[in-house]
């Protein structure tokens, strides 16, 4: 199975949780460790595009992952964003949120956050030294996923 995150299709070897609307990937290049992503499953370009029954799954699916990161990285707060447009940061055209874990210290300015986030995956398509590998993403959605199992 395959799923859209604007123009690239990802493999389910990095997605740890699909819902009935959204699913969660881990990120290739993360601005910390366990920076990732939660998407709707359609592929809206703008939040305002997005159904209020897609709205509501989007952010309970972005409740639930943030939990599930800030416990597996030991996070002590979180950043939760979303870059609604290119003027705000958003490079792929594809509805998503950030979950990035924080801990006090992990930047010098708290604030620097969100300067790396807007610069993080710019560079085009080619593979950038940082992007991480296939194996690298689907070992870390695996830990993640162990979260979701239902009991």
């Amino acid at each position: 199975m395959t799923f859209r995150f604007g123009q690239h299709v990802i493999s389910s070897s990095v997605v740890f949780l699909k819902t009935e609307l959204s699913f969660a990937l881990v990120n290739r290049k993360p601005v910390v460790p366990g920076h990732v992503l939660v998407c709707p499953l359609r592929p809206a370009e703008r939040f305002h595009d997005l159904r209020p029954e897609e709205v509501c799954d989007l952010f309970c699916t972005t409740q639930r992952v943030a939990s599930a990161v800030e416990t597996q990285y030991s996070g002590t707060s979180l950043t939760i964003s979303v870059q609604d447009g290119p003027e705000a940061g958003q490079t792929v055209p594809h509805v998503h949120v950030h979950v990035l874990p924080r801990r006090a210290g992990d930047f010098a300015r708290n604030d620097n956050i969100y300067e790396q986030l807007q610069d993080h995956d710019k560079g085009g398509n080619a593979s950038p030294p940082k992007w991480r590998s296939e194996e690298e993403m689907a070992s870390e959605a695996a830990e993640l996923r162990k979260y979701f199992i239902e009991s």
